[in-house]
């Protein structure tokens, strides 16, 4: 993990770094307690690692809980260009959604294929991490994100047991999401927009039933994904606390 620029403001030092061809932002407390959780942060379809809203998250996650959190770009997204199958996959959808017909078969595909290349490189971001003396073998991780970054962060969940709780939502109840979803065990929030023209309410609760984990909770909202409300997002970062650093938190 190569480190190139920092910046600090508000008590929070922001790092921009890169980890082969992946790279990403780690976000972290001016002066971080040891053994301080690191929150993985997923981003949407179509955006990228400094997307205002993710940015915004991961510096109320650290100012707020004291937490480090990290993203990266996807496959496809930020810094990273499409392939080919993923120009294809994008514009079949565009067309699709251009017709009036159903955008699901598209996206879904695409963001399967993505999921696959992202789970090792966010291990990769996990072993580099707790390689490093600020972090250490021990660092608990968290993981959080909606849409494209559940479709990665389930199976991410399932591949690698450091990552000791979740907020997932905002995705379809498609069968090979559903087939991984039923391996997850860890503790986890359900964000789900009741109102979204894309992303059906019955799909998205279908998703959470099979979700395999005994403790799990789903928080509805009006409206749809892209304006998820701050008092949820907040609840949500109390969930990580607790889940993370126990009664302590």
């Amino acid at each position: 993990m190569q480190f190139f620029s920092e910046t600090t403001s508000d008590g929070v030092v922001e790092r921009s770094f890169t980890l082969g061809d992946v790279p990403g932002v780690l976000w972290s407390p001016v002066s971080a307690e040891a053994g301080a959780p690191v929150i993985l942060m997923g981003h949407g379809g179509s955006l990228h690692k400094r997307a205002p809203g993710l940015v915004s998250r991961a510096v109320g996650l650290v100012a707020s809980c004291g937490f480090h959190a990290v993203a990266i770009d996807m496959p496809g997204h930020g810094e990273r260009p499409r392939d080919a199958a993923d120009r294809a996959l994008v514009e079949a959808m565009h067309a699709a959604r251009r017709a009036g017909e159903s955008i699901v078969p598209f996206v879904t595909e695409l963001n399967r294929s993505i999921a696959e290349r992202a789970v090792p490189q966010w291990r990769a971001v996990m072993d580099a991490l707790q390689a490093s003396p600020e972090f250490g073998a021990s660092t608990p991780f968290g993981y959080t994100g909606m849409t494209l970054a559940t479709a990665v962060g389930v199976p991410l969940a399932v591949a690698d047991a450091r990552i000791r709780a979740a907020v997932f939502g905002g995705f379809w109840g498609v069968p090979w999401l559903l087939a991984v979803a039923a391996r997850v065990t860890i503790p986890l929030e359900f964000i789900q927009p009741w109102d979204d023209a894309e992303l059906d309410r019955e799909s998205g609760i279908a998703l959470f039933d099979a979700l395999g984990s005994a403790q799990k909770l789903m928080r509805a909202h009006s409206g749809d994904h892209r304006h998820v409300p701050t008092w949820l997002a907040d609840d949500s970062n109390r969930f990580l606390v607790r889940e993370l650093r126990g009664a302590a938190g």
